[in-house]
């Protein structure tokens, strides 16, 4: 289903949710602990991430400016506002800090599944 609508979207011209770009926020202490959409418990450290676009169980590798991680899709998120902004992925906190200073908030990364 979100493979359609992925389609649809670039079929009908909305070109940037199919470019290997988006922005990217973080989450962390707030949730350690709780269920993720996979079932774990959450670890701030881990390098997972959260998105609605790729199914559970994704390695995707984040990359900003000359830095790089590689991620596992484990939860679903951002939420459906900031979806609706153009954000298609939550980091775990572990995993921003290998990109940029989570001071930061929000930054722009490319991402590439392998």
């Amino acid at each position: 289903m979100k493979k359609a609508i992925l389609l649809l979207l670039c079929l009908t011209g909305f070109a940037a949710w199919c470019a290997p770009e988006t922005t990217a926020s973080w989450y962390g202490e707030a949730h350690r602990g709780l269920p993720m959409a996979n079932g774990e418990p959450f670890n701030p450290q881990a390098l997972t991430a959260a998105s609605w676009f790729f199914p559970l169980g994704t390695r995707l590798r984040i990359t900003h400016g000359l830095r790089s991680v590689v991620v596992r899709i484990t939860d679903r998120g951002p939420a459906w506002r900031l979806v609706r902004q153009g954000r298609r992925l939550d980091l775990s906190l572990g995993a921003f800090k290998r990109l940029g200073d989570p001071r930061l908030g929000i930054i722009r990364v490319r991402f590439q599944k392998i």
